[in-house]
């Protein structure tokens, strides 16, 4: 990150790097391929005792910042968790906690204190339900049905969510979907009949990803977080899932950009040991040339990156239009960059006892979460042209 931190955020940052510098290196990572979880749950706790878990949390509910932006601070973490391509649920479990608290705020209500509670302390993870399969797996589809049952003091949901991150170990799963015409969100337990989790495979060595599926899974009423999205009463709800999706694309976008950095640095180091007809790799024009796009990329990526997590924490009027121009940027060079890097390495980049493709591997999923570059250029599109409209 290119902020300036003060002493508090950079003590903050070391205790994490070192922390994970110390958990889980890259031989952990590696045992971790074949653990099914992706994580261990002390490893988790602990973290949660760190602070990951209660940023963007309301100090009302036991939460708190250490700058007075809580995003900001979490982003110092998401980065350190790219750099050190480190397992766990950490941008689900912190969305749907954002979102409780929010939902709790806003009318006044103790219903999901308990949850957060567990959140915050690391004994339990959470999952957000949002996207969903093909043909509706564009940004920002939902079609997952919640029914009111009004008799029954209860909701009933049905239909089918993925990927869904870590679901098969949260405890809580936030589902997004459709009311009528506006958007409802349900927070179910994830042992609720009805429910069914389905491991998916993915390329990233400790993360884990699912497909849920709701079938006439009943909740009751009191566990659906903010409004229920009848058409002329979505809003709520509706901002409230925008607002999610920029906090959940913030944290992705500070976990790509501390992969970057770390397979930039690791591929730089690399072109000065290793020599060719008596002088470093480094010393070469040609590698020059890309070390400079590369490195303009990576500054650009942190910039962009920070822009969009400060204007996320304020609230400012473009903070849709800088987080899927961040998006983009991120997804599209961070990729270029990561790629670059392996060629330079050479045969030795492609094994898997290197550690670069574990960077390379964090980075190829989080370009894919929560939309795609070329969907938030049409998000882009979208802003531009509404306000054009709009003048």
């Amino acid at each position: 990150m290119l902020l300036e931190l003060s002493p508090d955020q950079e003590l903050f940052r070391e205790t994490t790097a070192r922390y994970l510098r110390e958990q889980v290196p890259p031989a952990e990572l590696r045992r971790l391929r074949d653990d099914p979880a992706g994580f261990d749950a002390e490893y988790w706790r602990r973290g949660a005792d760190l602070g990951w878990t209660s940023l963007l949390v309301g100090e009302a509910h036991g939460g708190g910042s250490i700058s007075g932006d809580g995003l900001v601070d979490l982003t110092l973490v998401a980065h350190e968790i790219g750099r050190h391509a480190a397992p766990g649920p950490f941008g689900p479990t912190n969305v749907v906690a954002a979102a409780l608290s929010h939902a709790s705020g806003s009318r006044g209500s103790d219903t999901f204190a308990p949850v957060l509670a567990e959140l915050m302390a690391g004994t339990a993870t959470a999952a957000w339900c949002y996207a969903e399969p093909r043909p509706n797996d564009r940004l920002g589809a939902v079609t997952l049905e919640v029914r009111v049952d009004e008799g029954a003091g209860e909701v009933v949901v049905n239909g089918v969510k993925r990927p869904v991150e870590s679901a098969a170990r949260a405890a809580h799963l936030l589902v997004t979907g459709r009311t009528g015409a506006g958007l409802t969100q349900v927070l179910v337990p994830a042992g609720t009949p009805g429910v069914s989790i389905a491991p998916m495979q993915t390329v990233d060595l400790t993360r884990r990803f699912d497909v849920v599926t709701f079938d006439e899974v009943r909740v009751a009423a009191d566990r659906v977080v903010g409004e229920i999205g009848a058409a002329d009463a979505s809003a709520d709800a509706a901002s409230a899932v925008d607002r999610q999706l920029q906090l959940a694309v913030v944290i992705a976008n500070a976990e790509g950009v501390g992969a970057m950095q770390a397979a930039f640095e690791m591929t730089v180091e690399w072109a000065f040991d290793r020599h060719s007809f008596g002088r470093p790799l480094a010393s070469y024009q040609a590698l020059k040339h890309r070390f400079a796009d590369m490195k303009a990329w990576l500054e650009a990526s942190h910039a962009v990156a920070d822009a969009a997590a400060a204007a996320v924490g304020a609230g400012a009027p473009e903070a849709a239009e800088l987080v899927s121009a961040a998006k983009a940027f991120i997804g599209d060079h961070g990729s270029e960059l990561l790629h670059d890097c392996v060629q330079i390495h050479g045969g030795i980049g492609v094994t898997f006892e290197h550690d670069l493709h574990l960077f390379l591997r964090r980075h190829t999923v989080d370009r894919a979460l929560h939309g795609t570059p070329a969907e938030h250029r049409r998000r882009l599109a979208d802003i531009v042209e509404r306000r054009a409209d709009a003048a």
